[in-house]
């Protein structure tokens, strides 16, 4: 599983990095469970680790942009819960810009800032969270 951490570093824009094969402890640490599994295989976690392992592995790379396609599809409530304090942590931070494309409407609500609805690949809607409201919702994502 740390060979899986490690291949995130190959995106890294330091070459030290890449080449000392440091993972930044702030990757790691934002999933306190990963280092436990090291000595695992990445194919035998459960789903959630597995999604943890992919999250971290991406910020293996310190990016500037982080792009997360729904990060919580079948995934266990606990482990949604941990997922959405973290993108709020990585948020917070400032250092790293997130583009979430998710279907779980609560799950935007409860870490987005900027909101896109899009249909068929043009965007018909955006604004803020306070205008992100149950009418827009209904007009555009209702079926």
């Amino acid at each position: 599983m740390l060979d899986n951490l490690r291949i995130g570093l190959e995106a890294s824009r330091d070459p030290k990095r890449r080449r000392a094969k440091e993972i930044p402890p702030a990757a790691i640490a934002k999933f306190p469970v990963l280092p436990s599994m090291y000595g695992r295989r990445g194919g035998d976690l459960s789903g959630g680790q597995q999604q943890q392992l992919a999250f971290a592995r991406a910020l293996a790379a310190e990016p500037e942009l982080l792009v997360l396609d729904e990060p919580a599809e079948g995934i266990q409530p606990s482990i949604v819960q941990a997922i959405q304090e973290v993108i709020r942590g990585i948020a917070d931070e400032g250092k790293t810009s997130i583009l979430l494309i998710e279907q779980s409407l609560d799950f935007v609500r409860s870490v987005g800032d900027v909101f896109y609805i899009m249909e068929k690949g043009t965007i018909v809607w955006s604004g803020g969270r306070e205008e992100l409201d149950d009418p827009a919702v209904m007009r555009y994502l209702t079926i």
